[in-house]
Formats: C-alpha cells, structure tokens, sequence
C-alpha cells in the first residue's frame, strides 16, 4: 500500500462516542474526511442530529446521529445493535466520551461522585468495546481507540477521580488488546495533554490560571487546537498503525508520562 492508502478509510464503518464538542467533533469530523461512514453520538438525539448532518454536508459520506449514554450500562447494546443495522458492521469504535465536572479534591471527594466518574470514563468504554468487539470479530477484526489523558500517569488533587478512572482505562485497554488480538482487533489508547474544550474552559472558570498552568506543563508552552487530535486518531484507525496494539500514546505538547 502507499502512505496514502494506509491512511484511506473508504467503505469503513467508524462510531466516536462523545462526538458532538470538543475532540470528540474533531475527530468524527477527521474520520468521515478520511472516507469513513460515521455514527456521531453522544447524550442529546437534537446535538447529534445537528452535528450529523453538518458532518455529511462538508464532507459527502454517510453519517448517523445516535444517541447513546455510555453510563447506561444496559442502554448500550440497543445502541450497537442499531448501528449495524444501518450499516452492517462496525470497524473503528472511539471511546472517546468522558466527564470531570466539577473538578473536586481528595479530601472532598464523596461516593457519589467517584461512582459516576468510573460509570461514565471506565464502565462505559468496557460496556462498549464488550459489545463491538464481536461484531468486528465476525467481520474480520477492528480498531478500538479509547481515549484517556495524561493526568492518567501524573494524578493531581484536583483530578484525582477523572484520573483515576482514565489510569484504570489505560489497563483495560491492554487487557482488551491481550484477549482480542487472536480476532484480529487492535487495542490502543491516546492520552490527550491540554487541548481547547469545554472542560478544559470549564476548569479555566473554576480555577482562574489553570490554561496558563496546564500549557507550561508542556514542552511546547500552549494548549492545542482539537484538531490536533485527528492525525493521531487516524493513525490507530487505520492500517497505518496494522502492528500496534496494546499501547498507549501520548499527545500532548511534551508533557512527562
């Protein structure tokens, strides 16, 4: 294959969960410019829809709108059982959704909020996977990428559950690659440093100086573009990345795992 073939996703079914702001839009967005048929999901139908359909117009592939919170452990396989109806299988799954409200310390830390963290950033990428992987598996295999976060390696008071829970997503995800590469199913992870979304803004607001804080935490001095995000999940979506599984990379301006 050429370069540019490896990186060809023609004919290919991709699912990004949490696909309607942030990374998560840049990166469906990425995918359906790559060739892919694309499902953008996330928890409000309206948002899908419109973000569907902005996807279709500026790129020309077929793209779903789905719904789908990935804490309803029970909801999920209706959510999949939906999308290869509509297109017959599934190649490439992004775990990509994930939350950290409120970011809260240690010494604050309730049962409450722990549980929904690891509901949402590690039960939900494990009740997906669990349910995609046979579908690849009886189409001839796949590419999961489960999008976690540095913060997964350094902690920090105020991130300690969503670091936590994304710490935990890194094991799991070389656990899912040890089980699936026999159904020829590729495992891996990306670890975000500071990009410019939401939560990042949201944190910005909780805690003036934190962009500020987070950019010098990188060798590159700034915060990314989302669209930073796509080349790298190209890179594991495609056949550019056919003998790397169970790995984690970084993408991050620097930082220090």
């Amino acid at each position: 294959m050429t370069a540019k073939e490896l990186l060809d996703l023609t004919g290919k079914v991709a699912v990004v969960t949490g696909s309607t702001k942030g990374i998560g839009r840049a990166m469906v967005q990425g995918l359906a410019e790559a060739g892919a048929r694309v499902v953008v999901s996330s928890r409000k139908q309206e948002l899908c829809d419109a973000v569907a359909t902005e996807v279709a117009e500026s790129t020309g592939v077929e793209v779903l709108g789905l719904a789908c919170h990935v804490g309803d452990w029970d909801g999920i396989p209706a959510f999949v059982d939906a999308v290869v109806a509509r297109f017959g299988t599934i190649d490439v799954l992004v775990n990509n959704a994930g939350i950290n409200p409120a970011p809260t310390t240690v010494s604050e830390m309730t049962l409450e909020y722990w549980r929904k963290m690891f509901t949402v950033n590690l039960e939900g990428p494990l009740r997906m996977a669990q349910q995609v992987a046979p579908v690849m598996r009886d189409h001839g295999g796949g590419s999961i990428v489960n999008i976690v976060t540095m913060a997964a390696y350094s902690g920090g008071s105020n991130v300690c559950a969503y670091g936590s829970s994304k710490a935990g997503l890194i094991n799991l995800t070389k656990s899912m690659a040890q089980e699936w590469a026999p159904w020829n199913i590729r495992v891996n992870a990306l670890c975000p440093g500071p990009f410019d979304t939401e939560m990042v803004q949201g944190a910005e607001r909780v805690r003036p100086g934190f962009t500020d804080m987070i950019a010098n935490g990188t060798l590159m001095k700034r915060v990314a573009d989302a669209r930073e995000i796509v080349g790298p999940v190209l890179y594991l979506a495609s056949d550019a990345s056919s003998y790397v599984t169970g790995d984690e990379i970084s993408v991050s301006g620097g930082m220090q795992k």
